[in-house]
């Protein structure tokens, strides 16, 4: 699938299934939530903490999926085509980045 699909299939549920979209300021809280649920499968898949027995049926795919739609939803609300914005992200860090990670220390 494409990110443009992506963004037709997520506008098409929104329209459908999910009635409307949430305000931009739901969503954007939505996205921290999600972003937040992904941080504590992190902490505990790959940091230090220990999960719970409540975090047992956790997936961390499935966390990554609900912050790539709400992402999406926020896209769709604001009129941004999430594939020319990542075109121009990926020039403009290839640019700006052309050596810089080459010549960072930490990195070798």
């Amino acid at each position: 699938m494409t990110i443009k699909e992506a963004q037709d299939l997520v506008d098409k549920w929104i329209n459908t299934t999910g009635v409307r979209y949430f305000n931009e300021l739901t969503n954007t809280a939505m996205l921290m939530e999600e972003v937040g649920e992904v941080a504590r499968i992190m902490a505990r898949q790959y940091g230090e903490q220990s999960f719970k027995k409540s975090d047992k049926e956790v997936h961390l795919a499935d966390e990554m999926a609900d912050v790539l739609f709400v992402l999406i939803c926020l896209a769709n609300q604001t009129g941004i085509d999430l594939t020319d914005a990542l075109q121009k992200n990926l020039e403009k860090k290839s640019i700006r980045d052309a050596d810089r990670h080459k010549n960072n220390e930490k990195l070798l």
